[in-house]
């Protein structure tokens, strides 16, 4: 069942170590068939260098499982979700990368500083609320989706447009056309939220006053010139 599809998101899968999204087994891409009301996702824990496509698991988009011997991702109801409310995505990428978990953690949305940012993503990166205490407790991984998607309802955002989210204090999805562009995308999220972060961390430096100039030179003729006096005469 859905064997093209599978070997698809077996192949964007493998991307994510490639591209350094991922750590150990922190991440999963799925891929849908919207006329089957189905999509294939990667099973839960299991190591890149072992996946196969075979491997892959066909879900509804109840999040139940349809085909598969191996467990889905757990991640699979917030998939699920993104699916159901944004109609036009083909695939939905979920990592733990470095730099967009960053953001998420501080539980900041990632300004667009620079036109890498607008080619691909017209606005910020929307970093949505927490969860409260009773949708953790309730369903952890649906509420997660039904909050990213409350997140573009709320602000007027079109998905199609970002292509990405931020879950706070957790980690980034992306979603694209199909399971490697949505991998795209989770590549130049991570890229771009490497560069919003030096790029305050610039900002923020260049407000502070700069060295006096009589310090500078006090520090620099102490060790040159004609009246330099640092270190030892004739040792």
């Amino acid at each position: 069942m859905l064997e093209e599809l599978k070997r698809q998101v077996y192949k964007a899968n493998m991307l994510l170590p490639e591209h350094g999204l991922v750590t150990f087994t922190w991440g999963n891409v799925s891929g849908i068939d919207r006329e089957r009301g189905l999509f294939v996702i990667k099973p839960s824990g299991v190591e890149y260098d072992r996946l196969r496509p075979e491997y892959m698991v066909v879900v509804d988009l109840d999040g139940k499982k349809v085909e598969g011997d191996l467990n889905p991702s757990m991640d699979t109801p917030t998939h699920a979700e993104l699916y159901k409310h944004f109609p036009n995505i083909g695939g939905v990428v979920h990592t733990h990368s470095r730099w967009a978990t960053i953001w998420a953690q501080a539980g900041r949305d990632i300004p667009a500083y620079g036109t890498t940012h607008a080619d691909y993503i017209n606005g910020p990166v929307p970093c949505c609320r927490d969860l409260t205490q009773e949708e953790v407790e309730e369903a952890y991984e649906l509420n997660t989706g039904k909050v990213i998607a409350a997140a573009f309802e709320d602000r007027g955002i079109n998905a199609d447009h970002v292509p990405c989210a931020l879950a706070c204090h957790h980690g980034p999805f992306t979603w694209g056309k199909n399971p490697k562009d949505a991998v795209h995308n989770a590549v130049v999220l991570e890229e771009i939220a490497m560069m919003a972060w030096h790029t305050e961390n610039l900002a923020a430096a260049q407000e502070k006053a700069s060295l006096p100039d009589y310090v500078l030179e006090k520090h620099f003729s102490r060790k040159h010139g004609p009246h330099a006096y640092y270190g030892q005469r004739g040792f």
